[in-house]
Formats: C-alpha cells, structure tokens, sequence
C-alpha cells in the first residue's frame, strides 16, 4: 500500500564502490539458483521407511522434472544438488569415491546425464576433511582423484563441507581443490563453506583469497527451519556488512543459506521477507522444500520474476541495511538500469515490531539515498502496482507492512529525456481533452 506526498528530510546514504575479479572458471556471474536437498531431507537414508524422502537417485529425479513440470526452471532455477550422504561408507578398491549402490545404483554419472537431458544442472556435496559431516570419506588426501571423478561425472555445481579438518589449514585446502577442478578443464560452480568455520573458532578471514578462489561461500552456520533462524542470520549480516559487501560481486557471491520457502515454519508473510532480503543481499537462490508440496501462494514467492530479477541484476552490488526505525528495518540495493551518476534501488521495509497489526511506515526517496534529480518510478514487486508519476528525491512514501512481513520496491531511474517526453504527452493529453 503506498501514499506519496511531499517532506524535505534528509539523510545521507554511502554506496561503497568496488573492483574484484571474478574466479577465473567465469561461472557464477549472477548468483545461482536451483534447488538443494539438505535442509528438507538432511540425512534419510532409511528408504523403505521412507521411500519418497531418502537421499536416492529417484529423490533428484523427481526434484529435476518438478523444476521443469511446475515452471521452476523457466525463471531460472537451474541447479538440482546433493547434498551428504550420497557416498557409501568406503572408497573404492582404487580408491575412488563411489555412490551407495542401493540408493543410487544407476551411479551419479547417470544421474548427470537425467538432469542434464531435463536442461538442467547437477551439483554434489563433498568435504575438504577427512570425513564429511555425516562420517562419510571426505577429500583430504585424494584431491586431484576427486575433482577428477566429479569432472568424469559431468558435475556442474560442487559444495565443499569445512568438518573433520583443522579450520587453520581451510587458506590452502579449499584454494587448492579450487585448482584442481579447474584443472580439469570442466566448467564447475565452487561453493565453499570456509568463512563460516574460520569465524566460528575467532579466525580471521581472509576474504580476498576466499573471493579469489570460490564463486560462493557460506558465511554463517546451517538455517534451520524457523523464523527466528532466518532473522538471527539477517541480524548476524547486517552486523557484518560493511566487510562482506565488499567481496561479494559478479563470480563471487555471500551465501546466506538455503531458502525456507514451502516448508513447515514460515508464514507467507515470512516467507515474503526472506525472499525479498536474499534478493537485496544479492544471495543465491537455493530451494530445499518438498517441491510436489509447495502451495500455491509460496510458488507465486518463489516464481517472482520482478524479485528474481533484482537477484539476477548483473551489476552484482549486494545491498545493506541503511537504518533501523521505528522497529522497521530498511534494506537497500542499487541495481540497473542506471545512469552515468545515479543508480536505480530496490528497497526491502522490514517489520521486525511485534504488535499483530500493520504499521504504517513514512520516509523520504532522499532519506533512502535516492537523489536523482529527474526523479524515480515505483513498482511494489509483489502487489505489481506501478506508481506512474515521477517522484523526486523529496516525495515521501508511506508503506503499509504487516507484521513479520515486508514492503519490497523497485526504483526505477528516470532520465531527462523521459522527463522531457512524459512533460510533452502531458500537454498533448491536455490539449486532447479541450478539443
């Protein structure tokens, strides 16, 4: 719901500017999307017990047709990934890792083969340690092997777990293995779970060598499956932002986590919330949900092609919380088109107030940052509404934002030939109606 009018309030907002080279694999120029099984499966092996959740072939099968089936993979979800404990308890005679013969006997090659004849994408998880998370062997000591294996397997997307290793060794472990796939000479997505690790034991991170050597990277634990998981990691990036959004960028991205869309704990306006935030964060968009499950409501979420085009922007500038009022946080990301001067911004008004009523929120464009002079066109990402009039750095918008929900906007630049034509139909329009 929006109201404009005028105010003359005034805050200064700072974009910092940044230059990092991507990894060199050329992947990952807008942050990935694509669906992971870890935090809806975890670690169900028991498939007699459970025959339509276990960690199977059958399980991405069926996760890759319904990315197809129910339009998942025309917005942009391209990624079907495994997660752990795909692996049998040992390597082979030859040492090589080897999938569980009864859960998935076709083998992980043919299952490339299946998602990749759907025109999607295969990812796996594996650990820079001895063991993975679960117990299973991990890729210390085979590393060349491994990144050989998973390139004979045709894997387009590899996660590497950070357990079973001391977290002091993580500043060569994860680069070199980084080396190794690209070695291969197959074009493979790098996700690593590094920072996380290193910040958890008080290490300092060396951020320019995680974003020289992986295309993403976990920056805080596991989300679990509740509101209050979700905004602690919110809470936790707001609190660090002003290093991390400085490495984050085209090739090389912040990963937040999974999203919880079309599970079990988010309403839908929660659910509206983390989408909305992960879009601002410029976070990859990683589905783990039952996707035969989803409701409607939370696939019109995550299907938003306004708010996965904020996402997707190719400028890749992660946004930042500018300011906490009132109990409403704002949440801002410059994003394209742009002008030589000034960008355009999607805009994310949080409530975090605790009252079971909406709160009705007023601030000025130049309070957000937004000082074009031509001014700015506004579109509510998710009721659709375009506000047509061009507004000026001094208009003040009012956002109505139901509890635990969000506002999102995008606005859009306005040049000054767009101003010039728009003042022309005006009088056209006038003249019009006289005649």
């Amino acid at each position: 719901m929006l109201h404009f009018s005028r105010n003359n309030l005034c805050l200064a907002f700072f974009l910092f500017s940044y230059s990092l080279d991507a990894l060199d694999n050329g992947l990952a120029l807008t942050p990935p999307m694509g669906w992971l099984a870890w935090q809806r499966f975890r670690c169900t092996i028991d498939c007699e017990t459970f025959p339509d959740e276990c960690i199977s072939e059958e399980l991405f099968k069926r996760a890759a047709d319904l990315l197809v089936s129910e339009g998942y993979a025309n917005v942009g979800y391209e990624y079907v990934i495994i997660d752990d404990c795909w692996l049998e308890a040992n390597r082979s005679a030859e040492g090589k890792l080897q999938a569980d013969k009864k859960r998935f006997p076709n083998g992980i090659k043919a299952l490339a083969e299946y998602i990749h004849s759907k025109g999607l994408k295969l990812g796996i998880y594996e650990d820079v340690g001895t063991k993975t998370c679960e117990g299973y062997p991990g890729i210390e000591g085979h590393e060349e092997m491994d990144a050989n294996t998973f390139a004979e397997w045709d894997i387009d997307y590899i996660k590497i777990d950070g357990c079973f290793i001391d977290e002091r060794r993580m500043d060569k472990g994860f680069p070199q293995f980084g080396k190794f796939l690209n070695k291969t000479g197959r074009p493979i997505v790098y996700s690593c779970c590094w920072p996380f690790y290193q910040d958890w034991k008080g290490i300092n991170v060396n951020y320019k060598l995680v974003s020289e050597n992986c295309n993403l990277w976990r920056t805080n634990g596991d989300i679990q499956e509740s509101y209050s998981s979700l905004m602690n990691i919110v809470d936790m990036i707001a609190l660090k932002q002003d290093s991390w959004v400085l490495n984050a960028g085209p090739g090389h991205w912040n990963d937040p986590d999974m999203l919880l869309i079309g599970n079990f704990a988010l309403s839908y306006e929660q659910s509206k919330t983390q989408m909305a935030l992960w879009a601002i964060l410029a976070a990859p968009l990683m589905m783990s949900n039952k996707l035969s499950s989803v409701r409607l409501e939370y696939k019109s979420i995550l299907q938003n092609t306004d708010i996965i085009k904020v996402n997707q922007d190719k400028l890749g500038i992660q946004g930042r919380r500018i300011y906490k009022d009132q109990g409403i946080e704002v949440w801002v990301r410059p994003v394209e088109p742009k002008s030589e001067k000034y960008y355009s911004y999607a805009i994310a008004f949080v409530n975090r107030r605790t009252e079971g009523t909406p709160y009705l929120y007023s601030t000025s464009l130049r309070d957000l940052g937004l000082i074009n002079p031509e001014g700015y066109i506004i579109k509510n990402l998710y009721s659709n509404h375009t506000v047509s009039k061009f507004l000026e750095p001094n208009s003040l918008i009012k956002v109505l934002t139901n509890p635990t929900g969000v506002v999102f906007l995008k606005a859009r630049i306005v040049t000054k030939q767009q101003r010039i034509t728009k003042y022309y139909e005006e009088i056209k329009n006038n003249l019009f109606l006289f005649m």
